[in-house]
């Protein structure tokens, strides 16, 4: 009967080609469009993820997502070393400044201060310098990202001379590092330096980045760091999804994503619905015969279910491999960095995709299983 049940699928090309057509520009547009959000997204914390050198932000308290953090006290470091359970703590730096280059362009920058010491929050693969390169006078690194957008067509040419609240910067080197939400260059200095390429404030610390002692958790530390001081501790993870729920909650990207991805679903389900349907009714008189040879209904769902799942195999398939085919071509293009199917998308897609092909079916089943034997008879 499965047999039967392909035959019957395949035997009108022009439907079969149209169910999976349906099927594919739904998954298309599902998995590019969840995708591009999910990238999106990771790319407002993305910044977080990559200081790999420490477990626990603290901030103050009232901070809802990294770029929009007031500046701490500097003895709100030696409070937050002096906790049980901080193996070490160090200051760390976070903000937007305006470059102005030797041609006398501007460029807003996004400035990171690290621990003149230790360094820690640097950047981890390099492209062209050394990370010890920013003990340097005047040093800067900056991302490659950046690089292109300040001096575009141009090779990578350390020793650049710019300038940030007039004050002399160097370009020591160029590193990869995850692409911010806004796209803006990202340059890495040491703290003592940062305090001169910004506008003079109060409170210069924007952060203090500690390690959990061996053998700590460091939910359990940052519980003691806001109990002792006041502060806002949050694991790397806490704060990289407390930053996604900022942008979640307070701008349109979810809605307007939401609505392309409803769409593709929606169209999903319309065209695979009203071409399933139309090819179960052409076929009415075949499942009649089945019927009067003694088929039973559930045998005959079977089938239509069948039908169902292979066209949602083969339009699922090609859709993704479509999606992989666009992300695969546009990987090279410094502005989409960081824009991947993730597997998670992959497989919600399939979920869907799952749903579409069946909601079609159920369209259809209700007239087969109401079906009269004798209509084979009818001419």
């Amino acid at each position: 009967m499965n047999w039967i049940a392909l035959k019957m699928l395949t035997g009108d090309r022009s439907k079969y080609l149209g169910l999976i057509f349906g099927v594919s520009f739904a998954t298309v547009l599902m998995t590019q469009q969840i995708s591009i959000f999910a990238g999106i997204m990771r790319r407002t914390a993305s910044q977080i993820l990559d200081v790999r050198d420490a477990d626990i932000w603290v901030m103050d308290n009232k901070v809802r997502f990294i770029d929009e953090v007031p500046g701490l006290p500097s003895t709100d470091l030696d409070r937050v070393r002096g906790v049980p359970g901080v193996a070490w703590a160090v200051k760390f730096y976070k903000g937007q400044v305006r470059a102005r280059l030797a041609d006398g362009n501007f460029r807003n920058v996004i400035l990171f201060g690290l621990d003149d010491a230790t360094l820690v929050g640097g950047p981890q693969e390099m492209i062209a310098g050394n990370l010890a390169d920013l003990r340097q006078a005047d040093a800067v690194i900056i991302d490659k990202a950046g690089y292109e957008y300040m001096w575009p067509d141009e090779p990578y040419q350390l020793g650049r001379v710019f300038e940030m609240n007039d004050r002399r910067a160097v370009l020591v080197g160029v590193c990869n590092a995850s692409a911010p939400f806004t796209t803006l260059p990202v340059l890495y200095t040491r703290y003592s330096q940062a305090a001169w390429f910004v506008p003079r404030e109060r409170n210069l610390m924007s952060f203090v980045l500690v390690k959990p002692q061996e053998g700590l958790a460091a939910k359990e530390v940052c519980q003691n760091i806001q109990e002792r001081t006041g502060l806002m501790a949050l694991t790397k993870e806490q704060f990289f999804w407390k930053t996604i729920a900022y942008f979640l909650g307070s701008t349109g990207i979810p809605v307007n994503f939401g609505i392309t991805i409803a769409l593709g679903f929606i169209i999903g389900v319309a065209i695979a619905g009203q071409t399933f349907y139309l090819f179960t009714i052409e076929n009415l008189k075949q499942f009649g015969a089945l019927k009067a040879m003694g088929l039973s209904n559930i045998r005959i769902v079977g089938m239509i279910l069948l039908q169902a799942l292979v066209v949602g195999l083969i339009g699922y398939g090609i859709g993704v491999g479509l999606t992989a085919i666009f992300f695969e071509s546009t990987s090279h293009i410094t502005h989409l960095a960081g824009l991947h199917m993730f597997w998670q998308v992959m497989a919600g897609t399939g979920v869907a995709v799952l749903v579409i092909v069946v909601l079609a079916s159920l369209l259809s089943i209700r007239r087969v299983l109401v079906l009269e034997p004798a209509v084979v008879f009818r001419v």
